[in-house]
């Protein structure tokens, strides 16, 4: 790890101040490279395999929030209501977007099969933008969504199942949403039925599970806390990263009726999912709560590799937990 490491690029002849290899380098000027980021792809009508179509709005000028939405394939909507996904992409905060052919992929496939009209939330990332503000910008979308005039919604979406759901760091946000909406109302009297949690990025202090014990503090997962909010009260500890921090508020908080948690078995932070699961059903919280666990396979798969196996019965999973339990 060279996360404190101070050096000379010399192909660029700028300094890096700090970097996470394979993910971003911050150079000296303030100037940074994103090294995973999936190509942004344009929205579709009735995408080619799937039928399913996109498009672009915009839910916010100031600050900047917009999203792509996903309609399934009219013949499979049968002229009824379906439930309403707001998703919130993953990234570690500071990489991907709601845009990208990643997601693209992923929800064509999801939508044609879950029979849900999604909302993927284009969220500001850090450290251009330091967090919180990724929560309020993903709070604000959740708001636009109930007192939304879109005609996809109008038309076809059922705002008795509105749902938020997330992989990795949008998984952290999903929850925190959750949490919101458990102390602060919607409009129009519009509630949150469930949420789905993929792979969620919590992490803390102590090391638990598989976590690193020697070098914990230069994993991954750590140093991109301190990249994306380094003002965070409590440092990794803040309970918008780790919900069972010593002061975090309580999970029977959760202002939804049902939670799907989904682990990988090669997950770093696999445990922290179950943690979460378990720390949920043991809480006082009146939901329901499930647990789908997939052997083999490693954070964000389903993401990476949508038409793999394990992708198709995650997202089948899903499908499930949106439609019913």
């Amino acid at each position: 790890m060279e996360s404190s490491s101070r050096r000379k690029d010399v192909g660029k002849r700028k300094e890096i101040r700090m970097e996470i290899p394979t993910l971003v380098r911050v150079y000296e000027d303030g100037s940074m490279e994103r090294l995973q980021n999936s190509p942004i792809v344009a929205a579709t009508l009735e995408d080619r395999r799937t039928g399913v179509s996109s498009k672009d709005v915009v839910i916010s000028e100031e600050p900047p929030i917009s999203a792509r939405m996903y309609l399934p394939n009219e013949k499979d909507l049968k002229q009824k209501k379906v439930p309403i996904l707001v998703y919130f992409h993953g990234g570690g905060f500071f990489f991907e977007s709601a845009f990208n052919q990643l997601h693209q992929n992923y929800f064509n496939l999801l939508v044609s099969a879950a029979k849900v009209v999604v909302v993927s939330v284009e969220y500001r990332l850090a450290p251009e933008t330091p967090l919180p503000a990724a929560y309020d910008d993903c709070w604000d979308a959740l708001k636009w969504v109930a007192t939304s005039a879109d005609t996809w919604l109008l038309k076809h979406g059922d705002f008795q199942r509105l749902f938020v759901g997330g992989d990795s760091a949008g998984a952290n946000i999903a929850h925190n949403i959750a949490m919101r909406a458990g102390v602060e109302p919607l409009p129009r009297g519009v509630k949150l039925l469930g949420a789905f949690l993929s792979h969620s990025y919590f992490y803390g202090s102590v090391p638990i599970g598989s976590e690193p014990v020697r070098g914990h503090e230069q994993s991954v997962p750590y140093v991109v806390w301190g990249l994306v909010y380094p003002s965070a009260p409590g440092g990794i500890d803040n309970p918008l990263m780790n919900p069972f921090a010593c002061g975090a508020p309580s999970l029977r908080g959760l202002g939804c009726s049902k939670i799907l948690v989904c682990v990988a078995e090669r997950d770093l932070m696999k445990d922290r999912g179950v943690l979460y699961y378990d720390t949920l059903k043991n809480s006082g919280w009146p939901g329901e709560a499930y647990l789908f666990q997939v052997q083999g396979e490693d954070h964000a798969f389903h993401i990476h590799n949508p038409t793999s196996d394990n992708a198709a019965k995650m997202i089948n999973r899903i499908g499930d937990f949106l439609h019913h339990s």
